[in-house]
């Protein structure tokens, strides 16, 4: 018969993380950002509480992961401690330990609760090559449609849904060689990502200037620069760190 295995202490203590992809480590897959974490509290010697069970994992709990090739300055994730921990030197020992490009911006003590439930959406960046005016056009098209259907390939097979639905709010402004979108999206089920949004102004645009990029057919660079609990009244994104008010 085998043993039973060892019953792990609980946390005695949880920190939650706010950190960067930056530069080309936005490249970093949630897989990859995963192992190289789980390196780094090794190196860093952060006192990790431990899963129970035939194979204990650290106790770490990723929420609200950007997409593969995004950009992020507010990427967010939790840890459960053995010890208490100043968390400023958790911040010290961890961004020391990690890679340039996946940086660690802050560290908190949890107040307790489910971190995923502050993350209710996402303030986003999308610089475009396309031309201000066309980016406009695009822009007042889509928010003037009460519905914009796309599809998009999932584990589950070809899914199609409304992506204006998500949108809270979306402008645009012209920048050196090109425009910038400033979008904030609600967290829904189905998830709306960036890249559905451009699929839907790629849907709804109509634009006849001459040597005009199509919107469909634009490399976009995405940053997310904020990710947090939605002000229903402003629409703007909080910051899931601060105590809940």
């Amino acid at each position: 018969m085998r043993d039973q295995p060892e019953q792990q202490a609980p946390p005695v203590q949880r920190l939650r993380i706010r950190y960067a992809k930056r530069g080309r480590l936005r490249f970093t897959s949630h897989r990859d950002f995963s192992r190289a974490f789980e390196r780094a509290v090794v190196r860093a010697r952060v006192p990790m509480a431990y899963s129970s069970g035939f194979n204990p994992h650290p106790r770490i709990s990723y929420a609200g992961a950007a997409p593969t090739g995004a950009a992020s300055e507010a990427e967010y994730l939790e840890i459960g401690l053995a010890q208490v921990v100043d968390p400023a030197e958790v911040r010290d020992r961890l961004e020391e330990a990690l890679p340039d490009g996946l940086d660690v911006l802050e560290v908190v003590e949890s107040p307790g609760g489910a971190l995923a439930d502050r993350l209710e959406a996402s303030r986003w960046w999308i610089d475009l090559d396309a031309d201000a005016g066309a980016a406009a056009r695009a822009v007042a098209a889509f928010l003037d449609a009460t519905e914009v259907t796309v599809q998009r390939m999932t584990k589950k097979g070809l899914r199609q849904f409304d992506c204006r639905a998500a949108v809270v709010s979306l402008t645009t402004a012209a920048r050196p060689g090109g425009s910038r979108l400033d979008l904030v999206l609600r967290h829904l089920e189905p998830a709306v990502r960036p890249d559905d949004v451009l699929a839907g102004l790629a849907a709804v645009a109509v634009d006849d200037t001459p040597g005009a990029p199509p919107l469909a057919g634009l490399a976009p660079l995405l940053t997310r620069v904020a990710q947090g609990p939605l002000d229903a009244a402003s629409g703007g994104v909080g910051d899931p760190l601060a105590a809940p008010g």
